[in-house]
């Protein structure tokens, strides 16, 4: 697993990043706030980033689906993370599909000035692509936990989310008022009926 929570890593490429990612509604926010809350408890000092668009439960706090919470720092851009992370040895880093795609290589140069980076995010986006900046962070992470939420269709291991609200446009925020997880064969089923739907609208 991972390496103890009390160990302070505050030496020159004695970081690392650790990647939580899954679906909607899977628990990666409440993950991360586990770890977070692991790491007070060892005294070490911490800091918390989220994207400024994320307004969805709270503008400043990180808030998971069951309403535990942590004071954020909304930041524009990843870079933003760089220049208020400092004297910290942990970062948490929430909804980082919604940060530009050089989230990445600041999530690097943390790890390398010896902070402990741990960045939640989903990994696919309502289409079932890679979303924003996740696939090149998952790439350069040391650790990678992916976890699902249930198939509302199924009961099985679900790692898509669906949008059952409508819309084109890759980053629309919503809960299950808009998105609901899927498994493999459900999604494929309801883009199937889609696909029917639209065809015979034509």
């Amino acid at each position: 697993m991972f390496l103890e929570d009390n160990v302070r890593a505050k030496k020159p490429g004695g970081g690392w990043i650790e990647v939580i990612c899954g679906s909607m509604f899977s628990g990666k926010t409440e993950e991360l706030l586990r770890r977070l809350n692991r790491a007070k408890i060892a005294n070490q000092r911490i800091e918390i980033f989220k994207p400024r668009i994320d307004t969805r439960y709270d503008d400043e706090e990180v808030v998971s689906h069951n309403k535990n919470s942590i004071r954020s720092t909304p930041v524009e851009s990843s870079e933003n993370i760089l220049l208020l992370a400092s004297d910290v040895d942990v970062v948490g880093i929430d909804e980082a599909q919604f940060f530009d795609t050089n989230l990445h290589n600041v999530c690097n140069e943390l790890a390398n000035q010896g902070i402990r980076v741990i960045v939640a995010g989903l990994d696919m986006d309502f289409q079932g692509n890679p979303f924003g900046p996740m696939p090149y962070v998952l790439a350069v992470a040391e650790y990678v936990t992916k976890v699902h939420a249930i198939c509302v269709k199924t009961g099985k291991l679900a790692n898509y989310s669906h949008r059952i609200s409508g819309g084109s446009a890759t980053i629309e925020l919503g809960e299950l008022d808009r998105y609901e997880p899927l498994s493999r064969e459900a999604y494929i089923s309801e883009k199937s009926k889609e696909v029917t739907s639209s065809e015979s609208n034509e």
